[in-house]
């Protein structure tokens, strides 16, 4: 009995994306399955990125092809390929930018900078092209974590070029001003600064552009709300009690204003000793979980509190760069994976397949 384009679908229908928890054929990730005799070549293209997953799903659908009778040679292409997604209704996509993702907390104090770095790095390591805003005007941190100093170069004069490190394209207003200088702005300069930043950074091509938010639900997170275009927030919280009261609050903002929670991220689950290795719930546990289970909203992961993230931040190479093996990288690239799965589910961005019309009084 000869092999058929049906027997290869029905074996694919078995293999299961471990990060979608769906399988390649329902999910529409197989494509361009050719049968040349026994011989059969495909391509998986995932639609978030995953480059240090393209191994395993390699192997699981080799194991499925193979078990096939009287298959020849197997050859497998993976790649991703991500586009953009829908974002609030009369808001218009920016050029260059396919999805824009909000981290937010409710309180300062929570780690939302360092997470947002480590998310940016770890999407990039997972393949995407990422860029990272900092919209905290009135404390910019995101220069010194990601160890970027200098003043960024306009060709135009009009717009700038974004610094680069790390494989990340990086706006601050860290980079105009004197890190010792405080930012004594009342709201409309700080919304106009955020705008200005945003929208004359001249970002290349992105997959995803992070924005590092400043904390609390003020000016800046209504202007990103009624003026850029965002794909999703994710929200930072610790599992301690006023943490989560104020993560609520950030949670039920974006929902206000018709921002999708993509998910919630719990830092300093648990305290590692870094002298025995002891594991101790210092701010309570299972906050995270709790809310998420309480608004319907998707748990990405939870990272440990340890000496390791902090000093890593500080000294400008965070823990995906400086440990790009670890253990915490590997949960931040979880925590990566998930999110951008979450994006690749949202509707597509139609705008571009409509033509524009233009009205002529002749």
């Amino acid at each position: 009995m000869s092999l058929s384009v049906e027997d290869i679908k029905a074996a694919l229908s078995q293999v299961t994306d471990p990060n979608t928890g769906k399988d390649l054929i329902s999910s529409k990730s197989a494509k361009n399955i050719q049968l040349n005799g026994a011989d059969v070549a495909l391509d998986v293209e995932l639609a978030y990125p995953a480059k240090s997953q393209f191994e395993l799903i390699r192997s699981s659908v080799l194991a499925a092809l193979r078990a096939l009778p009287g298959v020849g040679n197997v050859s497998v292409n993976i790649s991703s390929k991500i586009v953009a997604h829908a974002v609030q209704r009369g808001i218009k996509l920016m050029p260059n930018v396919k999805n824009i993702i909000a981290v937010a907390s409710g309180k300062g104090g929570v780690g939302k900078s360092t997470t947002a770095a480590n998310l940016a790095l770890a999407l990039a390591a997972e393949g995407a092209a990422v860029g990272i805003l900092d919209a905290d005007i009135y404390g910019p941190s995101q220069p010194m974590m990601l160890g970027i100093s200098g003043r960024p170069e306009t060709v135009d004069g009009q717009t700038m070029e974004p610094l680069e490190n790390h494989g990340l394209q990086v706006s601050s207003i860290g980079f105009m001003i004197d890190p010792d200088e405080p930012m004594v702005w009342r709201g409309p300069l700080v919304t106009q600064a955020l705008t200005q930043l945003l929208s004359q950074t001249n970002w290349r091509d992105l997959d995803y552009l992070i924005v590092d938010m400043p904390p609390g639900t003020g000016d800046v997170q209504l202007t990103l709300s009624q003026k850029v275009p965002v794909t999703g927030a994710v929200i930072v919280t610790t599992p301690q009690d006023i943490a989560l009261l104020d993560a609520r609050k950030g949670l039920k903002m974006f929902e206000k204003v018709g921002i999708p929670i993509l998910g919630i991220i719990e830092n300093m689950s648990t305290h590692i000793c870094s002298n025995c290795g002891h594991a101790e719930a210092i701010f309570g546990e299972g906050g995270g979980a709790k809310m998420c289970a309480e608004y319907g909203v998707d748990f990405l992961g939870g990272l440990p509190l340890t000496m390791a993230i902090r000093q890593q931040a500080d000294s400008g190479k965070p823990t995906v760069v400086a440990e790009p093996d670890g253990q915490i990288a590997a949960i931040y690239k979880e925590i990566a994976r998930k999110l951008a799965v979450k994006v690749a589910e949202k509707a597509k961005d139609m705008t571009s397949k409509f033509p524009s019309i233009t009205i002529q009084h002749t």
